[in-house]
Formats: structure tokens, C-alpha cells, sequence
């Protein structure tokens, strides 16, 4: 049986997942929604993809890791007899001849495991959960973080596999934007316990906030229209790959910029940057808020003016701490928390949680949230202190089609206020607001 789990975030979609695949303890493989971004260890931290120096002799490569799902593949293999496990080692063979150039990693063999995209990230999860030959494979958001081209042949080659592997497949969706041919049943479950979003209350709460008074900020540019980014042909390499080649690219204040580009072509990276959070900027010619990095600014005076969310935030927040300091973070550009809000922080923390339709959320654990509501609270963190640069690397992840709609109605609003700038990454058209209007499309080298 090939299905779909449809449900809104909170559903229980990943809790009747585990039931299902509990079911066949030893033959099931689940990738969850944080699979889309790798494997995580106790030493990740969100800038570490971009920190060359964390690299040393215990990095992994790509096809060091492959290599070793094989092998682990293959010992398993081995209780079952040794004419099964050769079958099976023809099978995975056959198998890594299709996956590799299907999603582009036999380009990627040789590259350190911290330096590739969470897209890339997302295809290496793939890769490592039907070289394990299941009978059931439960996928949670499978085509989360990945561009169009990659979405087509994933859906294509899960049919393949299902058929020739009579693999049993469940796929976890939030939205039903790709249903692959192969998909016999789709099951709806019962809505969450998130209240209805209310988009005209929203919009009202956004147009009633009081305009901030930049001119004490002797950081931000003054004048019309003043520049907020300027890249003079940046380039970024990590070893022999080339991430960023020669760009030229500058922002000004309103703009609404859409950034496209295959997994691996640099956007993360080129946000990277703008979040004073790459290194590799203080070797190049770039500029932000009309200062240029490695002229004795601060990182703080940067990220004072920034919010900002991505995979990369996501998968590093492993905090067992209330959702609503998760989201006071976002008010002193930090982890954690330097103090207690008091009761004006405090507050705006809750007006933000409230118009995102997660309040009642406030005290309950981070960790304890579903994915979908994590993602929330993050996107409440980079509202929170009103910033004049809005850095959303694939906000919408996990997202249902109603959270989804009310986070890009806030957006559009949020847009309409003065100063505003907007950095934005999908690869999804439809995610984008309708406030974009300019467009950068990077090419991956």
C-alpha cells in the first residue's frame, strides 16, 4: 500500500507514523522533518556550515558517509544468509547508480558533509534510508527543501523503487501541492489544535505598530532609498567547490527580493553572509547598511537591524526551554537568554506568538511542539524586535496550507510598513508573497 498522511500542523501525522512503522521493527526506515537537514550531533551549531576552521581529520565526506550506510546495509544483510545478501548488495548497487546522478551527488563525493546545502543535506537522507532496503519507508515532508527538478524526479523514482523493491511507502504531507502517480490512498487527518488564523486582525494589529525613530540609530543609513546590501563580485569556495562566483548584487531599502536557484547554488550562503554569520565576508567586498564588513563595525550592530530564520536556525535549536524565550531570543540576537524579558518585551514577545495563532503555546517545552509549531515560533522570533531586514531562508517549512497563507499575509503586511527590506528563499512559487518585486536567480557552479 503507497499512501499519503494528510493533516494540518499538530495533527498527530508523525505520532501515527511511528505507530505505523512500529509495526515492522526491523524492517522500516522513518525520516522525520529534522532529517531534511541532516544528521545532527551535540557539537552543530547554525553557523557551522559556514566555519571552514570546524573542519579537521574526524569531518566526514559525503561518500565516506554513503560508503558507511552500505556497509551497515550489508552487515545486516548478512543474518539473512550469504545468497540474500549478495542479492541485496546487487540491489543497492543498481540502486546507488540511479540515486547519485539523480540527484546530483556523485559531483558531491568528495565534499566535507558540513558544507553542503540543507537540500543537499535532504537528497544524502534519501540516499541513506533506501540503501537500507526497507519494506516500509515513512517520509515526512519528502519534498521539503528541495527545487523543482529534484521534487519531479524524486516523486518519479519512489515509484520505481516502491514497484521494484515492493516497498510499502507512506509519505507525511502538510500540503497535497505533489501527489506522485504511485500513491494509492490518501488519508486526511482531524484538524489541529491551533485556532483559525484571523488575516484581518492581523493586518490591523501589523498597521496599528508605532514607527520606529532610526534617526538614533547612527548604524542604519539615512536618506532615500539607501543601500542595505552591496556584493561587488563576491566569490565564496570551500576547498575546490565554488559556492558564490563573482557576484554582483545590490539591495536598497523596500525592496522585496525573491532568491532562486537549484539546491547547492549558494542562497544560503549568500544569507549567510548578509547575517554577518560567513567569515568568508570579511574577504570580500561587501557592504551592509552602507558599511563595510572588516571597517570596525560589529557584528551586533549588524544583527540589531536583522530577523532572520532558515533550516540551518531550525536544526541547530535543540533547547528544552519555553517556546516564549525561543522567541525572546530574537530580541537580543541570541541562543539563549542574557536576561529575563521584562514585562514590555515580554509583551511584544506575546503579541507576536498571538497573531501567528500560537500563544496558547507560550510555556509548553520548544522541543515538545510539533515541527510545524516549532517552525512558527521561530518565525515569531525574527518579527519580534520589528526588524528593517527581513532574512527568511525557506520560512514555510512544515507549514500547512492555512499557516502557510497567514504567515505570507504578515509578511506582505509587515512589507508595507517604512524602512523595510525583504531577503526571501523558497523554492516553491507559490509560498512567495505577493510584496516581491525583485528577483535574483543564482546558477550553481
Amino acid at each position: 500500500m503507497q499512501t499519503i498522511l494528510y493533516g494540518e500542523n499538530a495533527s498527530g501525522k508523525s505520532r501515527q507514523a511511528a505507530r505505523t512503522v512500529m509495526l515492522h521493527p526491523t524492517d522500516h526506515y522513518l525520516i522525520s522533518f529534522r532529517d531534511s537537514y541532516g544528521t545532527l550531533d551535540d557539537s552543530y551549531y547554525y553557523q557551522l556550515r559556514w566555519n571552514a576552521q570546524a573542519i579537521d581529520d574526524d569531518t566526514p565526506t559525503l561518500g565516506q558517509l554513503i560508503e558507511k550506510a552500505d556497509a551497515l546495509a550489508d552487515s545486516r544483510a548478512a543474518w539473512d544468509g550469504q545468497e540474500k545478501q549478495l542479492a541485496m548488495r546487487e540491489q543497492r548497487k543498481a540502486l546507488l547508480e540511479k540515486l547519485l546522478p539523480l540527484f546530483g551527488l556523485d559531483r558531491l563525493w568528495d565534499k566535507y558533509i558540513i558544507t553542503l546545502s540543507s537540500g543537499e543535506l535532504r537528497k544524502f537522507s534519501l540516499v541513506k534510508a533506501l540503501l537500507s532496503l526497507p519494506r516500509v519507508l515513512v517520509l515526512d515532508s519528502p519534498f521539503t527543501g528541495l527545487d523543482a527538478g529534484t521534487r519531479e524526479d524524486l516523486a518519479r523514482l519512489l515509484g520505481e523503487v516502491a514497484s521494484e523493491l515492493q516497498m510499502e511507502v507512506h509519505l507525511l504531507m502538510q500540503r497535497l501541492d505533489i501527489v506522485p502517480p504511485f500513491i494509492q490512498e490518501t488519508q486526511t487527518l482531524p484538524p489541529g489544535p491551533l485556532p483559525e488564523p484571523d488575516i484581518a486582525a492581523m493586518r490591523t494589529a501589523i498597521a496599528s505598530l508605532p514607527v520606529k525613530d532610526l534617526a538614533a540609530e547612527p548604524f542604519y543609513p539615512s536618506g532615500d532609498a539607501p543601500e542595505i546590501v552591496r556584493c561587488n563580485a563576491v566569490s565564496i569556495r570551500y576547498g575546490s567547490r565554488t559556492i558564490l562566483n563573482s557576484l554582483d548584487w545590490v539591495v536598497r531599502e523596500g525592496e522585496c527580493w525573491a532568491i532562486g536557484g537549484q539546491n547547492g547554488a549558494g542562497k544560503s550562503t549568500l544569507l549567510s553572509l548578509v547575517c554577518a554569520d560567513n567569515p568568508q565576508a570579511y574577504a570580500c567586498d561587501i557592504s551592509l547598511f552602507s558599511h563595510r564588513r572588516g571597517s570596525g563595525e560589529s557584528i551586533w550592530e549588524i544583527k540589531r537591524h536583522i530577523g532572520y530564520v532558515s533550516p540551518e536556525l531550525h536544526r541547530a535549536w535543540q533547547h528544552n526551554i519555553p517556546a516564549l524565550d525561543i522567541v525572546a531570543s530574537g530580541l537580543f540576537d541570541t541562543t539563549g537568554l542574557p536576561r529575563r524579558p521584562d514585562e514590555g518585551e515580554e509583551r511584544t514577545c506575546r503579541f507576536w506568538m498571538r497573531l501567528l495563532g500560537i500563544e496558547a503555546l507560550a510555556e509548553r517545552s520548544f522541543l515538545q511542539l510539533s515541527d510545524g509549531e516549532q517552525r512558527l515560533c521561530l518565525i515569531a522570533r525574527a518579527f519580534v524586535k520589528d526588524p528593517e531586514l527581513l532574512v527568511l531562508d525557506e520560512p514555510l517549512h512544515g507549514l500547512d496550507e492555512k499557516r502557510s497563507a497567514l504567515v505570507k499575509e504578515l509578511i506582505d503586511a509587515f512589507m508595507q510598513r517604512p524602512h523595510k527590506t525583504l531577503l526571501m528563499v523558497t523554492h516553491f512559487e507559490h509560498e512567495l508573497p505577493r510584496c516581491i518585486n525583485r528577483r535574483l536567480q543564482l546558477k550553481k557552479s
